[in-house]
């Protein structure tokens, strides 16, 4: 973040002005850096101790018509393996068009959705099935930023009058693995982007066929594998407890960022929804 105070720069030791430079924390202490040399975050290293990263977890991700979950309906959905096994779903859309700003993301038309998906409430039905076999085994299902993704699904069952995830599970979707959630509770200080396409960079996961969601859904296991690896005491805490550390992180995540807007900008008029997944 920039410095809101003038200090003097960690690496080259001139004067960094109040705003001219950032401050890293690092070891338990926050450093000043000029623009020059703002350090280059880096991951910590890798291990191999097992934990809930090396279980049996799977990959899910949909590709949708809209940014909005509460309007977007389905259009893709793949559930992957880290062997890269995908069982892919595309959904007809009926009588409703896929916008032209969704098809320009993940490249699929509401011609060839209509030509090659299948009816919805089929594809809901069986996306839903899936979901609910892994989790009832207390298996990790690993979502990046699951809250979009098991809204849409959420709001699609019930547009077709299907159950819902908690109506077949017996309560709310768990355990699930949200590697944003994850990397924001861990790394809290980190400046960048944590979209999946930064985060893939940082950890060093190549992410293929991006906007594709077999390849998203890929990527965001990878990352689940890495943080894991990256972090042995988070690793080492059941899918339980993981599962909870994230409903933590991301009530903190939206209060702090609740705040900012508050503070920086008084009539923003926005609220900042922490419920996770």
């Amino acid at each position: 973040m920039r410095n809101r105070y003038p200090g003097t720069c960690t690496d080259c030791q001139t004067a960094v002005g109040s705003g001219e430079g950032v401050v890293v924390r690092e070891g338990g202490r926050w450093r000043t850096y000029c623009a020059e040399h703002e350090p280059r975050p880096t991951p910590p290293a890798r291990g191999d101790h097992p934990g809930w990263h090396t279980s049996p977890l799977l990959g899910f991700d949909s590709e949708t018509s809209s940014r909005d979950p509460d309007a977007a309906f389905l259009v893709s959905a793949a559930l992957v393996d880290r062997e890269g096994k995908a069982r892919t779903w595309l959904v007809d859309p009926g009588p409703r068009e896929i916008p032209a700003d969704a098809v320009a993301v993940h490249g699929i038309s509401t011609e060839r959705a209509r030509a090659e998906g299948r009816p919805a409430a089929e594809c809901l039905e069986e996306i839903s099935q899936a979901l609910v076999d892994h989790l009832s085994a207390g298996q990790g299902l690993v979502v990046f930023n699951a809250p979009y993704d098991l809204r849409v699904l959420s709001y699609e069952l019930g547009r077709h009058g299907l159950p819902s995830l908690p109506e077949r599970l017996g309560g709310p979707p768990a355990p699930v693995v949200d590697p944003l959630v994850i990397d924001r509770g861990v790394e809290p200080y980190r400046r960048g982007k944590r979209n999946l396409g930064a985060m893939c960079e940082y950890y060093g996961v190549e992410l293929t066929d991006a906007h594709t969601a077999s390849g998203d859904a890929s990527a965001a296991l990878a990352l689940a594998e890495e943080i894991g690896a990256r972090h042995p005491d988070l690793a080492s805490v059941g899918l339980t407890e993981l599962h909870q550390r994230q409903i933590d992180w991301s009530l903190a995540f939206a209060r702090n960022r609740q705040e900012w807007l508050d503070r920086s900008r008084p009539d923003h008029g926005i609220v900042v929804d922490g419920t996770w997944p």
